[in-house]
């Protein structure tokens, strides 16, 4: 009978693979498809007065009836592609430039470097807060450099027109160093006697560009803009901790909505139901996108 660590493999190498891969598995069961089945179950079920403790009866498909019939839900699902949309455009253009104007050689481009990773190192949290406290509708500091040039000030988080900007712009100050460094590092690979034989050959730094680095870039953004996509479709904290969805709704978005339903309205399964939708939604646009725009492998 073979030993059970032949079983695993037949060198040591092999065997810590295995056992790698093995925990990794075992991690993303408990952790990702565990929850995602109990979530989608839970959707299926009806629990009346779930705070004080009520039994749960099977609704089959009511849940997602309900909440296919809700104009809230059609709202959050507009807020969130607006809230995507504008987050990883802005973020994917702005880092693209930055990451093109720091591969070039100048004096500090070390230190230019390493501080462009900095808004990362803060939490959500911290960002939020500090932002709201700027501009706050009377002692903000941007509210008194805008009341110092004669401009109003604006209350960000307190109208519909104004909040989701405050949330993009938030995305985007904590996340944008993400991109610039996964496009710096793409930029860097690409060999520089690409370059040198297109200036030989006549090409202008647009034509380069679009013939030599946008080609090169394919590959590393498609793959964070994907990840961008999941990132912030999915988002909760930020959105939470900046406006809790308001002010009427303007910037709730699924999360939000599965939240208020489940922990605020106590209903359940209508919580559930909303998230398992959420989760089919942005698995047909990832499926979606990997076909039209395939990640190639070198």
């Amino acid at each position: 009978m073979a030993s059970p660590f032949r079983l695993l493999g037949r060198s040591g190498s092999e065997r810590v693979l295995n056992g790698f891969i093995g925990v990794s598995a075992a991690v993303t069961i408990l952790v990702i498809i565990v929850p995602l089945v109990l979530g989608a179950g839970l959707s299926l079920l009806k629990i009346e007065s779930f705070a004080f403790g009520g039994t749960p009866r099977f609704a089959g498909l009511a849940n997602f009836a309900t909440v296919l019939n809700d104009p809230e839900f059609y709202s959050a699902l507009l807020n969130g592609a607006v809230f995507s949309f504008s987050s990883v455009t802005s973020q994917v253009l702005f880092a693209t430039g930055v990451a093109l104007l720091i591969n070039r050689e100048f004096p500090g481009r070390v230190f230019v470097r390493a501080s462009v990773v900095l808004p990362m190192l803060l939490p959500a949290i911290v960002v939020t807060t500090v932002f709201r406290w700027m501009t706050d509708g009377s002692t903000g500091i941007i509210t008194v450099l805008l009341r110092a040039i004669g401009v109003p000030a604006i209350a960000w988080g307190d109208h519909p027109s104004t909040a989701m900007f405050q949330v993009v712009f938030l995305g985007f100050w904590l996340w944008s160093p993400f991109m610039i460094v996964s496009i710096l590092a793409a930029l860097q690979n690409i060999p520089a006697a690409l370059y040198e034989a297109a200036r030989v050959d006549g090409a202008n730094r647009l034509q380069q560009f679009f013939h030599i680095t946008l080609p090169h870039l394919a590959g590393v953004l498609a793959i964070i803009v994907l990840l961008r996509i999941i990132w912030t479709f999915n988002n909760f904290d930020l959105i939470w901790l900046a406006t809790k969805g308001g002010p009427l709704g303007a910037t709730e978005t699924l999360p939000i909505l599965a939240y208020r339903k489940s922990f605020l309205t106590f209903d359940l399964g209508s919580g559930a139901a909303i998230a398992t939708l959420s989760f089919a939604l942005l698995l047909v646009v990832v499926l979606l996108a990997l076909k039209f725009f395939p990640i190639e492998r070198d």
